[in-house]
């Protein structure tokens, strides 16, 4: 036999292999679950993260046939359930609530990390955005963000703005606008979005930055007054405070998200099936109205849209710690 001959039959055993590797593998995916799927959730019970998980879990597993099974792993600002799922097989039986905490804020707040928020992951969906309000104690002459800001510029590092700790998405999200406006301030972390309300709402602190669902409830009753809104548009639990943009500063957006990924190497029919569920999940009125009533937006992208956000948004923070020197607590 020639060496040609040779290579010839070597290709066609590959060949071979490859589609039979991937009647597998769709095989799988038609009969996929055969069993409960594993949801790890980086945060414990009772915050938007878990609720967007129950949600969602409830409303998913009679789509599949099989149970989705809520597993909070708190620590480590949502790390630790990232490197669990990273690390688990890529069989679609264990995925996680992936956020922007841990794909996109960690790398840059606690450098190497046990996993790669790029590559160890496969993209299932977005699911919510999740603004963050910046709003003031009612005594304030702050009536607006353009007066905020005014402020700030004249009495350069005297205003105190709390946020729900450092590194946080209310911290962050902030962080950007005061760079964007060229302020200074002084940044106020607290351990948690609610020790921060409490102090603002008492005038401890003037202004406070954090999630639109912890704040949001004060600025209806009048306990505090909002400025301004961090996503590309108004929340709708809040439809009378403007977002950022529209306070001259358009394009500015800085919200945090939560979607589903997979470990990386998860066959992709798997994730095609997990994807379609989600978006027909995220398109359900009752699901809708449940996660806007806690200030979840729903922003479903798909999983390439979602994969080339994640990087952009890795990009994004990355650059925005690195050069305002937040360092994680």
């Amino acid at each position: 036999m020639g060496k040609s001959a040779g290579q010839s039959l070597l290709w066609m055993a590959l060949s071979l292999m490859l589609l039979t590797l991937a009647a597998a593998s769709a095989q799988a995916a038609e009969t996929y679950p055969t069993k409960p799927v594993r949801f790890l959730v980086g945060f414990p019970p009772g915050g938007a993260n878990d609720l967007v998980a129950r949600v969602v879990a409830v409303r998913m597993g009679p789509r599949l046939g099989q149970q989705v099974v809520v597993d909070n792993r708190g620590g480590a600002g949502g790390n630790i359930a990232h490197d669990l799922a990273a690390k688990a097989s890529p069989d679609g039986y264990t995925m996680v609530l992936a956020s922007v905490a841990s794909l996109a804020m960690s790398p840059g707040l606690h450098g190497k990390l046990p996993y790669d928020p790029v590559n160890d992951f496969a993209p299932v969906a977005q699911l919510v955005d999740v603004s963050s309000l910046i709003s003031a104690h009612p005594s304030s002459t702050a009536r607006t963000l353009k007066d905020f800001v005014a402020r700030a510029k004249q009495q350069p590092d005297k205003l105190t703005v709390g946020n729900p700790g450092t590194g946080s998405i209310g911290h962050l999200a902030f962080e950007l606008f005061k760079a964007t406006a060229a302020i200074k301030v002084i940044n106020v972390p607290y351990k948690g979005g609610g020790p921060a309300v409490i102090d603002a709402m008492s005038g401890q602190v003037e202004f406070l930055a954090g999630v639109i669902s912890t704040g949001a409830p004060h600025v209806k009753t009048g306990k505090l007054r909002g400025l301004g809104v961090t996503s590309q548009k108004r929340s709708p639990i809040l439809p009378d405070v403007p977002a950022v943009a529209e306070g001259g500063y358009p394009g500015f957006e800085a919200s945090g998200w939560l979607g589903i990924a997979f470990p990386a190497k998860t066959p992709a029919p798997v994730v095609a099936r997990m994807h379609k569920d989600a978006v027909a999940v995220m398109a359900l009125n009752d699901v809708r109205e449940q996660l806007q009533s806690a200030g979840l937006e729903p922003a479903v992208k798909d999983t390439e849209a979602f994969r080339g956000y994640i990087k952009a948004e890795l990009a994004k923070w990355t650059r925005l710690i690195r050069e305002a020197g937040i360092k994680a607590d």
